[in-house]
């Protein structure tokens, strides 16, 4: 028999998948690692897990325990999971402009949300130090998933082995980042196993990592639609990445192509997944026909079918998404 053990052997070894549309218009092999059919629906069960583990081997979390984390969304929906599966309380902070659907999920999971009015992160109003904050007065486990390093090593020893185990070594590697997690963790082992593969961030309008990466300076302007990526600080988490470069990805091209890989390969996903895939049609660009590329399909399009899928806001904010080629991308 072949059985996994509840919710937190059934976290990873996702299926890598190939992307036929953007394989066939660019010559290259791009594959997806389907982070959405994870059992909590993201990329983020990995941390999560990895997270929790790691403060139950500390002893800085034991049974009945409060879990506590500021979110954008998918890193809470992991915390909760984890945390019903392994007997936890949750406590939840998100800042309350991001997709409603996230929220939903979260109090259908038991958590205990607390939704804050967007602020710079220079500010106490933040929702990170509110969660720090509500972490210490509360007396819980505050994950901290920006800076704890069992973020990084759930990728290192799992995520980038997989696709190793899967791919073989790859001539391409891209993802957006946001706790620099996936980035840093992946990134490295990839390079471990082979210092030519070509490793890139794609990141979103109004975040600091891309000219980061480029330049060596965190000045920045503008915002995203996007939720869960994008910084302007360098997380503990992303300086462990191991970068060729970094490409800008456009709030336009990610929503385009989240409408195009639904219509030509069936795939539904969330922005942050579209935007990597944009990332991939632009390194493949680069690297060539032949190349094999991977990127991350970070979760699906559910959680975000209030924005990204629905006509009067796409209207609203002037997004094309009816494309039959990839000339959305630049």
């Amino acid at each position: 028999m072949r059985v996994r053990e509840g919710f937190s052997g059934t976290v990873g070894h996702t299926p890598l998948i190939r992307l036929e549309s953007l394989s066939e218009a660019t010559g290259c092999t791009i594959l997806g690692k389907a982070e959405m059919l994870n059992p909590g629906g993201s990329v983020k069960d990995r941390a999560a897990l990895g997270m929790v583990l790691d403060a139950e081997a500390r002893g800085a979390l034991s049974k009945g325990g409060l879990i506590v984390e500021g979110t954008a969304g998918n890193t809470g929906i992991g915390l909760c999971h984890v945390a019903n599966a392994r007997g936890y309380r949750c406590l939840i902070v998100m800042p309350d402009n991001v997709a409603p659907e996230k929220a939903e999920v979260l109090r259908a999971l038991g958590a205990e949300l607390s939704l804050v009015p967007p602020a710079p992160f220079a500010k106490p109003e933040n929702y990170y130090h509110v969660a720090r904050r509500l972490g210490e007065e509360r007396g819980g486990f505050w994950a901290d998933q920006f800076e704890n390093p069992a973020n990084f090593t759930a990728h290192y020893m799992h995520t980038g082995v997989e696709i190793l185990e899967d791919a073989g070594p790859v001539d391409g590697f891209v993802t957006s980042a946001g706790t620099g997690g996936t980035i840093g963790g992946i990134s490295k082992r990839l390079k471990e196993e082979n210092a030519k593969t070509q490793c890139y961030l794609v990141d979103c309008e109004g975040s600091s990592l891309v000219g980061y990466v480029n330049e060596g300076t965190l000045a920045v302007e503008g915002s995203s639609v996007l939720e869960g990526i994008g910084i302007r600080r360098i997380t503990k988490n992303f300086a462990e990445a191991k970068l060729d470069g970094a490409f800008l990805g456009t709030d336009r091209e990610a929503v385009a192509m989240s409408h195009y890989l639904l219509h030509h390969d069936g795939l539904f996903l969330g922005g942050s997944g579209a935007l990597n895939c944009v990332g991939a049609v632009k390194l493949a660009r680069k690297l060539g026909r032949g190349a094999t590329i991977v990127t991350v399909l970070c979760d699906g399009g559910g959680r975000y079918q209030s924005r990204l899928f629905n006509p009067a806001w796409l209207t609203e904010k002037g997004f094309s998404v009816n494309h039959q080629d990839l000339s959305f991308v630049s």
